[in-house]
């Protein structure tokens, strides 16, 4: 007894090991932002310094944007990424954990610029549209198709965000494309240089409309510098979401830490965002992971506070799991003893037929060798009853049975004891 005492708490020991060790998740995530100095890259830093709170290490891999990010994740170079809207990646790589941000389409231009505020009239204009690889190349070609502009009416010049601020200011470009968060270090110089101003863009709620994953916000006069007034008035632009973007198979705390980081850096209230307007699951344009969905749309349970994160994530993952299983399994439940019941009944009620039909016969068949037979029949029908093994709950069916033999058996008896007095069915017997 003690060798089995010992074997099986070594076996629940081992188990429980197991279990734990997979349920510890990685230590380490890799994480694509875009050019080191950019906005992506900023907002991947403030990541990583939450997460560091949990001695989680974040190894940033910077990119040329969004574009390489997206095919780092297609390829699975990394765990998680910043994705533009608009960007495609490979079907089944990846899974949104939520919008996070809006990234205003910025316009800016070398003063006095003379640059046609409707965009379909624009011609022959050298344009920093980003490079290769970036997110704003990519939402450029789409503005110039939603615009209707052809690929050779301007000509495109690529340029890194910090070239093209210096080439608005020297005039070697007639318009810099920025797609990025207002507070981009990049654009801080633009913001107080005499040099450039914003191309007040019109028909911007037109060509949302054209643009499918593009929104609209209002950057606020002053927004920018009290100053001098920078935008001298509020200035209508489109805006691309933003979007945090992981692996399928990343471990579900690390899903559960990322998520819980984007609701830390993202709720609160910006220039263009209104409090609680992200994290959002919503116009992501990928599907939504599971468990971020109902931290985003739920919040922590009350596991958070309880238990480490890891764990508390795997037991939310749990839950969501065996609930819709065990709303099936308690109406099932609830019918067990039911069924349970009709066995018990059962191993008794299978034999009434055979007494039934005894019962019928002895109307008809009276002579002492078929009374014989039929209380052979019946003494081999009490034995079987009475060596039924029946929980004490059951026993008065088995009762009720035997008792109902009992006066066949007297009834058979009186007839054999006067065979000239044939008895009906319905005659009486003492008992």
């Amino acid at each position: 007894m003690r060798v089995w005492i010992a074997l099986t708490s070594l076996v629940f020991v081992i188990s429980f090991t197991v279990i734990l060790i997979l349920l510890l998740p990685p230590k380490k995530l890799v994480f694509a932002a875009g050019p080191e100095k950019g906005a992506y890259a900023q907002v991947a830093h403030r990541y990583a310094e939450i997460l560091a709170r949990d001695e989680i290490e974040v190894d940033i891999i910077y990119s040329d944007g969004s574009a390489e990010n997206a095919e780092l994740m297609s390829s699975g170079k990394v765990d998680v990424a910043l994705l533009q809207a608009g960007i495609p990646v490979e079907h089944g790589t990846a899974e949104a954990i939520g919008a996070v941000f809006f990234e205003p389409m910025l316009f800016l231009a070398k003063r006095p610029n003379g640059i046609p505020n409707n965009a379909a009239l624009w011609k022959g204009l050298r344009i920093a549209s980003g490079l290769p690889g970036s997110g704003t190349a990519v939402a450029f070609r789409d503005f110039r198709g939603a615009v209707g502009l052809g690929p050779d009416d301007n000509i495109d010049v690529p340029l890194p965000y910090s070239e093209a601020i210096d080439a608005l200011e020297k005039g070697e470009i007639d318009i810099g494309i920025f797609v990025t968060t207002v507070d981009a270090p990049y654009l801080a110089r633009a913001y107080t240089s005499d040099e450039i101003a914003f191309v007040d863009l019109s028909y911007v709620e037109a060509i949302s409309r054209h643009l499918e994953y593009a929104d609209v916000v209002t950057v606020p006069s002053g927004a920018v510098s009290l100053e001098p007034v920078r935008p001298f008035r509020p200035q209508r632009a489109l805006a691309l979401q933003g979007r945090l973007v992981i692996d399928p198979d990343l471990h579900p705390a690390m899903v559960n830490r990322l998520t819980m980081a984007a609701k830390e850096l993202h709720t609160g209230r910006d220039i263009i965002t209104d409090r609680d307007t992200f994290p959002t699951i919503e116009g992501t344009g990928l599907p939504v992971n599971n468990m971020a969905r109902q931290l985003i749309q739920d919040g922590p349970s009350a596991w958070h506070n309880l238990l480490p994160y890891w764990m508390a994530a795997q037991v939310n993952r749990t839950l969501l799991l065996v609930l819709p299983i065990l709303l099936l399994l308690v109406p099932l439940l609830r019918s067990v003893p039911l069924v349970y019941s009709y066995f018990r009944g059962w191993q008794v009620w299978q034999h009434y037929p055979q007494i039934r039909l005894i019962e019928d016969q002895l109307t008809e068949h009276q002579d002492l060798e078929s009374l014989a037979s039929f209380e052979q029949q019946l003494d081999d029908l009490d034995h079987k009853i009475g060596q039924l093994k029946l929980p004490a709950a059951y026993r008065q069916t088995a009762y009720d049975a035997r008792l109902h033999i009992d006066l066949i058996r007297k009834r058979i008896r009186l007839l054999q004891s006067a065979p000239d007095k044939p008895l009906g069915k319905a005659e009486s017997v003492s008992v």
